[in-house]
């Protein structure tokens, strides 16, 4: 029997032990995560907390909906046993039904009939660093190589446990200037998302420096059980153009190279970013994106004329 039960209600204890013995628990879904970044998070539960489905809830326009949370790339079912398609649409068929609208990510391990929602599936890129770095680095793509080369010409320093507002302002005053989201709340939620993760010990950042002693890249790595995620990270214009990221991401490799943890690149659908992830010889895999409309016709249509509107501000 599947319940829904409020955020009161929730045992987070033994929520967060099904996040542990599940086969594929996640830490975006540990009740401190989503504490963070869902507030007053809902969920759907099976059993003495044996499969777990954490819910968004947002409200607007007098409609109540579910949402993706801001660096919660996959949510979704939670198991400690196997997952099948009509296990899944079971847990999706017992939303409550005053969530009108969904538009969500399960997880990786979550598969769908495609005959019964609308879904997509999104890309992401892993990496296995069970190999030496030598071997890894055989599986760089030759582009890859030349940039690395080129770093080190630049006399690029690399320190970790930088301070998480350090990279979070350089990914503001470069991408984030063209980017409407996230907003400010979602950056506030970011670093204290960050700090929460560094008290316990599971998430370290990045750094690369110029031989000015300029931040110029940066990254919030999140260890998940056998993972280390690829959460966030900044980029100036110099770190383009000295291959800052490349060296980053290629000294989180050696650092973890030959231990049984998968890095997670954590994306992307954009290509450019895909093709960069690709050349250190990641594997693509995929997680499903799904949209569940119950609402009139007319208030579907409104919605979609209101989403076209703001496209052109």
């Amino acid at each position: 029997m599947i319940k829904h039960l409020s955020n009161s209600e929730i045992d987070k204890t033994k929520w967060d032990a099904c996040i542990q013995e599940a086969f594929n628990g996640t830490e975006y879904s540990s009740s401190w995560y989503l504490d963070i970044v869902g507030e007053n998070w809902e969920a759907l539960v099976e059993g003495n907390y044996d499969r777990i489905f954490a819910m968004v809830p947002g409200y607007k326009w007098g409609i109540n909906y579910l949402y993706q949370p801001a660096f919660t790339q996959q949510l979704g079912l939670i198991s400690k046993s196997h997952l099948s398609e009509n296990v899944v649409g079971h847990f999706l068929n017992s939303i409550p039904s005053k969530y009108k609208f969904a538009e969500i990510n399960l997880n990786t391990f979550n598969r769908l009939n495609p005959e019964n929602y609308h879904v997509q599936y999104w890309q992401n890129f892993e990496l296995d660093l069970i190999r030496t770095y030598e071997q890894l680095y055989k599986s760089y793509s030759e582009n890859l190589k030349r940039n690395l080369k080129k770093t080190e010409k630049a006399s690029l320093t690399l320190l970790k446990n930088i301070k998480p507002e350090d990279i979070i302002t350089l990914f503001r005053e470069n991408r984030g200037k063209k980017m409407k989201t996230p907003g400010d709340a979602d950056y506030l939620k970011l670093k204290s998302l960050s700090y929460k993760g560094i008290y316990k010990g599971l998430i370290t950042t990045f750094g690369i420096y110029t031989n000015r002693n300029e931040l110029c890249a940066g990254a919030i790595m999140l260890k998940n059980k056998n993972k280390i995620v690829f959460l966030f990270s900044g980029l100036s214009d110099e770190g383009k153009k000295t291959g800052a990221m490349a060296k980053l991401l290629d000294s989180v490799i050696q650092e973890y190279a030959q231990q049984n943890i998968t890095l997670d690149f954590e994306g992307s659908n954009d290509p450019n970013l895909a093709r960069f992830y690709q050349s250190f010889g990641s594997a693509k895999c995929t997680y499903p994106h799904i949209v569940i409309n119950r609402l009139p016709f007319i208030i579907s249509l409104a919605l979609k004329s209101i989403k076209k509107i703001k496209k052109y501000y």
